[in-house]
């Protein structure tokens, strides 16, 4: 996917991105930090902001060897399929707008359930999950809505499920290079 100017800087001149020299020794990302973090860095992210009215827009806003940061928007109607990150653990600040996550409980023995309850999340909140979430998010609301997501170890496959009642069926799987 090519990069603007700014997305190329954004990219290899973050802020929380550690010298060379730190990176060896370090511990384990805490995402919600750099989530919170990130979120509330408006002028890294605010110009990266554009609309997509047929596909959901992303930009990525940092790579680093041990996690890697998205800005997504999404229009009014707009949302993800269900899905989980092949392994990554994440977090994700909604910053503009309201979102709707849905999300599965994962069975040792069985397919994955639906839980009842969505999950609203308006402006400020912060989601949080671990390598085995399933979900999926949509924008319910009548206004453009904008997340910042961090994911660890980076991204790199995604498994996508068909609902069938309250049980998720297994579809498909997508590897970055391939078909994302």
């Amino acid at each position: 996917m090519p990069h603007t100017e700014r997305e190329r800087i954004v990219m290899t001149r973050h802020p929380l991105s550690p010298s060379p020299s730190t990176r060896k020794n370090r511990p384990r990302r805490n995402l919600v930090e750099i989530a919170t973090r990130l979120s509330g860095q408006r002028e890294l992210w605010e110009p990266l902001v554009r609309y997509d009215p047929i596909s959901r827009y992303y930009a990525r806003l940092a790579k680093e060897p041990d996690f890697e940061a998205w800005l997504l928007t999404w229009v009014p109607g707009q949302g993800t399929e269900w899905h989980d990150h092949g392994g990554s653990a994440g977090a994700f600040v909604v910053v503009r707008g309201e979102l709707t996550e849905r999300s599965a409980t994962v069975a040792q023995d069985g397919p994955p359930s639906v839980v009842d309850e969505p999950r609203v999340l308006s402006d400020g909140s912060l989601r949080a999950f671990g390598t085995k979430h399933i979900h999926r998010v949509t924008n319910n609301g009548l206004e453009p809505a904008v997340s910042v997501h961090v994911y660890a170890p980076a991204l790199v496959e995604m498994t996508s499920y068909a609902e069938d009642g309250p049980r998720l069926w297994q579809t498909g799987s997508q590897l970055i290079g391939v078909n994302w």
